[in-house]
């Protein structure tokens, strides 16, 4: 069931400012980063604090919401929404230059305190930055796909709007999205694997791509142009700020942002598949194939991303109009991405609470299917305790 009780057609601005403002609170990790790097020491945990443990907390305070915006809400009404999300890669950028300049050659911080430093930077560029491309990405408008890629250039993974866009959307919940975690797979195998598969993957579906258009890969259309470009841009800007350390410490941050994204995205399909049809087709993608977690702090931070099923079901949807779902038309995480992404990092845990989840789905949407064998792959074997 949608909820539309908030319809910004016939609100005044000022009423969309208030509306959007909370969605704005990701911005207060930038001081916490900065802060972090000037104070050294025991302030180096504020930015994992932030993002993990306050909106955990907040989430408990501040409770669930169903509450969505009109789906049909046209796109100049939602100004303040999409003024957040483009803001935030000059933000990320700027905080990522002074860090380069300033964090190698603090003399108050030690080399462990430096390279903790740029694990809040990370943080700040995989749980935030990352989201915000993923928003970003999925516009039609050239300007918004060009800052997601220099959000994406900015932690080395370019090629994930390729592989996001026309492989994992095309592909979730099948055998051919690497990026759906399998059922007993756990989150240590997982991410090695997917950031392994995932170049290649993109790389293919471009190929595909330029082949239907009687082009070689090696034409300039191929984003992977860009991609490299930016990427290399980054690497040079980091070693002429901030040397060799500089571009170290850059790198690490890099390497963070990529596992919290990865973390996420193995949070966000575990253990859900779309049905074989046969012949190597699968049913359309519907809401159930996705997890979704309403609980109000957490989706503020993460822009919604957490109404994961719409996003799938809806891709070209902003995130303010992302609508919930009731547990009968969708399955719901018992905890937002805060809490489910730190419970991941320990299998037993994550076992514990997620298959019989898994299971409840499978017997709710899929009764009639007894065998399932063919729905895992070769290289996610089961661990004992996982079925």
């Amino acid at each position: 069931m949608m909820n539309t009780n908030s319809d910004p057609d016939t609100a005044p601005r000022t009423a969309q400012l208030r509306s959007a403002l909370p969605f704005a609170i990701s911005l207060l990790i930038v001081p916490a980063v900065v802060f972090a790097a000037q104070t050294g020491g025991w302030a180096l945990l504020l930015p994992p604090i932030f993002t993990w443990w306050s909106f955990s907390l907040l989430d408990l305070i501040a409770g669930q919401t169903e509450d969505s915006l009109n789906p049909d809400t046209p796109d100049d009404h939602l100004f303040w929404y999409k003024a957040i999300t483009l803001a935030w890669a000059p933000v990320q950028g700027l905080t990522l230059i002074w860090m380069l300049w300033y964090v190698p050659g603090a003399a108050h911080l030690d080399w462990w305190e430096q390279i903790l430093a740029f694990f809040g930077m990370g943080v700040m560029s995989g749980t935030v930055g990352i989201v915000y491309a993923h928003e970003l990405m999925h516009q039609k408008n050239r300007t918004e796909r060009w800052l997601a890629d220099l959000l994406m250039g900015s932690v080395l993974y370019g090629h994930f709007r390729s592989e996001h866009l026309l492989v994992h959307h095309r592909y979730v919940g099948t055998p051919r999205d690497g990026v759906t975690a399998r059922y007993g797979e756990n989150v240590h195998r997982f991410i090695p694997r997917v950031v392994r598969e995932g170049i290649g993957s993109a790389w293919r579906a471009e190929a595909q791509m330029l082949a239907r258009k009687d082009l070689p890969v090696t034409d300039l259309s191929n984003p992977f142009w860009r991609y490299g470009a930016i990427q290399l841009a980054f690497l040079l800007l980091a070693l002429v700020i901030g040397g060799w350390a500089g571009l170290f410490l850059f790198i690490y941050q890099a390497i963070v942002a990529i596992w919290q994204l990865e973390l996420v995205n193995y949070v966000e399909h575990y253990g859900l598949t779309r049905k074989h049809l046969g012949d190597g087709k699968y049913e359309h993608v519907k809401p159930h194939h996705s997890w979704n977690a309403t609980q109000k702090a957490s989706n503020w931070l993460l822009i919604n991303l957490q109404r994961h099923s719409d996003h799938h079901y809806k891709p070209d949807r902003r995130f303010p109009l992302l609508q919930p779902y009731t547990e009968n038309e969708a399955p719901r995480l018992p905890y937002g991405y805060p809490v489910m992404t730190m419970a991941a990092l320990y299998p037993p845990l994550w076992f514990r609470i997620m298959n019989p989840r898994v299971r409840k789905w499978r017997a709710m949407y899929y009764p009639e299917i007894t065998d399932w064998g063919p729905y895992k792959t070769p290289s996610t074997p089961m661990p004992k305790g996982a079925s």
